[in-house]
């Protein structure tokens, strides 16, 4: 087993559980009892649990970092829909995209009512079930059910993603910054992430003003990651400058 992988299974046992214990984590993976350590050590360092002696605890704040999707569909809709709108409009008729989970690329999907002839992949739930009556082809990837964003995530999941090509990536993320880039609280969702933004040329992250100059605790890529960031209008205008800077196209809604 990968370091990633086993630092992704660790977390799930401490995020079930409450708490993991150094010697248990250590039988069941068949390492030792110091590289658990150093797991451990890594994993509060990105903020993701808190190190005690003998194992790890959940974090206090963990469970709520991000409210569950369908709770998030209430906050900012108009311009949510307005980025959904935005972001239809650079998709043209025919061509292959991924959708990835979230709120806004809910928006997104709702929007693609009047394409044609689309292809849509994605690991999204509410996307799919957002795009069940319209005439596009809807390509659902499997994995293991991460049920507050109802996405389907794990090494099922980014198998499935390594044999997809498709002309765009279209994705939200927890927090975008020119310094940090797009970062997210999961480690989880880490590897599937970071496969979904290897399977384009040209990829768009749509997100409102509360997730640009946001810092969240693990790094998925740099800024110069994406091609373009679609994102409403009423923003700090400093950061997006600085997002341009980058070499980023931002389209402002």
């Amino acid at each position: 087993m990968l370091k990633k992988e086993r630092q992704r299974e660790i977390l799930k046992v401490v995020e079930t559980t409450g708490k993991a214990e150094v010697e248990a984590l250590s039988v069941r993976f068949d390492v030792t009892e110091m590289t658990i350590r150093r797991d451990l050590d890594e994993l509060e360092k990105r903020g993701l649990l808190e190190r005690v002696h003998g194992g790890a605890l959940i974090q206090n704040d963990r469970r709520g970092s991000e409210s569950p999707v369908y709770d998030r569909l209430l906050e900012r809709l108009e311009i949510k829909r307005r980025i959904g709108l935005a972001a239809a409009g650079l998709i043209k008729d025919g061509e292959k995209i991924f959708l990835g989970s979230g709120s806004t690329t809910m928006a997104v999907a709702e929007a693609l009512a009047n394409h044609r002839n689309l292809t849509v992949y994605t690991n999204a739930l509410n996307v799919a079930d957002a795009l069940f009556h319209y005439p596009v082809k809807v390509i659902i990837l499997g994995g293991s059910l991460r049920r507050t964003e109802l996405s389907l995530i794990g090494d099922l999941t980014e198998k499935s993603i390594q044999g997809i090509r498709v002309d765009k990536v279209i994705i939200g993320i927890r927090g975008i910054d020119p310094v940090k880039g797009l970062t997210s609280d999961h480690m989880e969702e880490l590897l599937t992430d970071q496969a979904i933004l290897s399977i384009s040329k040209t990829i768009i992250v749509v997100a409102d003003q509360s997730k640009i100059g946001r810092v969240a605790a693990i790094r998925t890529a740099p800024i110069t990651a994406i091609n373009k960031l679609v994102t409403n209008k009423e923003n700090q205008k400093d950061v997006l400058q600085a997002i341009r800077q980058m070499g980023v196209e931002v389209l402002e809604v």
